[in-house]
């Protein structure tokens, strides 16, 4: 009896049968408008950082926030990890707010002159330093 059980539970898992009975349906419509209060608060907080200038990394509280919203949505609606409706989300606020973050800048050439100019210095100067030093015992 047992086996019966479990080999029919094993066939309806298989078949894909036991999908539509196990969970139900994700509620996109009602994600989607509830993001987007998640979104707004998002926003205006993130509106006094400066992102337009710089990456604005020190926001973690603030992120923080959006990602427990957005995870609360997604739980509240059935919409956990069904058609990347989450990462989605997380998509479009990086692509406004964190583009900056991956661009590295020159430093200003005042600090590449002063980081390089020892090394130079030094290879100059070491063969002079060697004929002064081999001239002195003769």
């Amino acid at each position: 009896m047992v086996l019966t059980a479990g080999l029919l539970a094993l066939i309806f898992m298989w078949t894909g049968m036991a999908d539509d009975s196990v969970y139900p349906p994700c509620d996109q419509q009602m994600f989607d408008t509830n993001v987007k209060y998640c979104l707004s608060d998002f926003n205006t907080s993130m509106e006094t950082t400066g992102y337009q200038d710089r990456c604005p990394w020190p926001v973690k509280r603030i992120y923080y926030r959006l990602k427990s919203c957005v995870d609360d949505v997604a739980s509240a609606t059935l919409c956990r990890g069904v058609g990347f409706l989450v990462d989605h989300v997380y998509l479009g606020v990086h692509q406004v707010y964190f583009s900056q973050c991956g661009q590295v800048h020159d430093p200003p050439l005042t600090t590449l002159i002063m980081l390089i100019a020892p090394g130079i210095i030094a290879t100059l100067s070491l063969p002079l330093l060697c004929v002064h030093l081999t001239t002195l015992n003769t």
